[in-house]
């Protein structure tokens, strides 16, 4: 079969015949561009979305396998996503069901679950911290129990509300409010932080020596990350002209990154994490595991 994840930044496309995942395919088309300002997925995003799928039909071929393809915070707050998906559906063949925040966060920790297993990590009680485009999913594994939240802030749509370094401080104290009142409810946290999308990897893949070009998942799945990590990071990127930042981080995503350092950094301090393990997997491979695990 194959998965597909349209988020708000990234089309993410992955094979699984229930042992292994095959070929995959992963695309910026920033599908939540403007989306603060108008309410809508523009006509650009619209095409940007088609012509990566266009691309990834090449690539991985759609019409010998069952395809389950699902999308998430930027669709969801789109006053035309049935006619964004039914276009969608129109030029590629491929039919979008869009799932709510707590869904995405659960498929999520059943892909990071599973890699961390596979690293001999347990995962038994676990923090998954999730910060996408249009939302950041966090979701607490605990004494048998799983809590998944939802929040409506990701990189994409805070790097568009944001016009200074002043907006920004407010914008993260309103969201370290929001974390705080969620996680008061825990007395004990979990000890173990997972960190999944793209600035971690992007981080963890900088640390290890790649660029983005190079960018290896089977060497960040199981990076440690550690708090001042970030803050060294953001340092070197600033430091860099626009041509080398782009080099490690990807054309177009030199803003978002930093934005994200920011995000991570305050969720660290929220939830009094020194450090996190970082997995690429995320809510396309945990479609994936789900629809065979529903097989069974």
């Amino acid at each position: 079969m194959i998965a597909i994840d349209l988020g708000s930044n990234t089309l993410r496309v992955i094979e699984y015949d229930g042992v292994i995942f095959g070929k995959s395919f992963e695309k910026i088309v920033r599908t939540a561009q403007g989306l603060s300002e108008s309410g809508k997925i523009g006509t650009l995003a619209q095409n940007r979305i088609i012509s990566g799928l266009h691309e990834a039909q090449k690539l991985i071929d759609f019409r010998t396998q069952e395809v389950i393809a699902v999308t998430t915070a930027a669709v969801r707050m789109a006053s035309n996503s049935l006619d964004l998906l039914g276009e969608i559906k129109r030029r590629t063949g491929v039919d979008f069901r869009i799932i709510d925040g707590e869904k995405e966060g659960t498929l999520t920790l059943l892909a990071v679950q599973n890699r961390l297993t596979s690293l001999q990590r347990d995962v038994s009680e676990l923090v998954l911290v999730d910060i996408g485009g249009g939302s950041t999913e966090i979701v607490v594994v605990s004494k048998e129990t799983i809590t998944a939240k939802s929040f409506d802030f990701g990189i994409v749509t805070l790097c568009e509300k944001v016009s200074s370094i002043f907006d920004m401080h407010c914008e993260l104290q309103s969201i370290r409010v929001q974390v705080l009142q969620h996680f008061s409810q825990f007395l004990s946290p979990p000890k173990l932080l997972a960190l999944t999308a793209g600035t971690p990897t992007t981080i963890a893949a900088y640390k290890l020596g790649m660029t983005y070009e190079t960018y290896d998942a089977s060497k960040v799945n199981g990076t440690v990350l550690y708090k001042d990590d970030f803050s060294s990071v953001l340092d070197e990127l600033l430091s860099m002209s626009e041509e080398e930042r782009a080099c490690f981080v990807g054309v177009g995503r030199e803003e978002l990154i930093i934005v994200g350092i920011r995000l991570v950094q305050m969720i660290f301090e929220c939830l009094g994490f020194d450090e996190g393990v970082v997995v690429d997997d995320g809510l396309r491979e945990g479609v994936a595991l789900d629809y065979y695990r529903t097989l069974t």
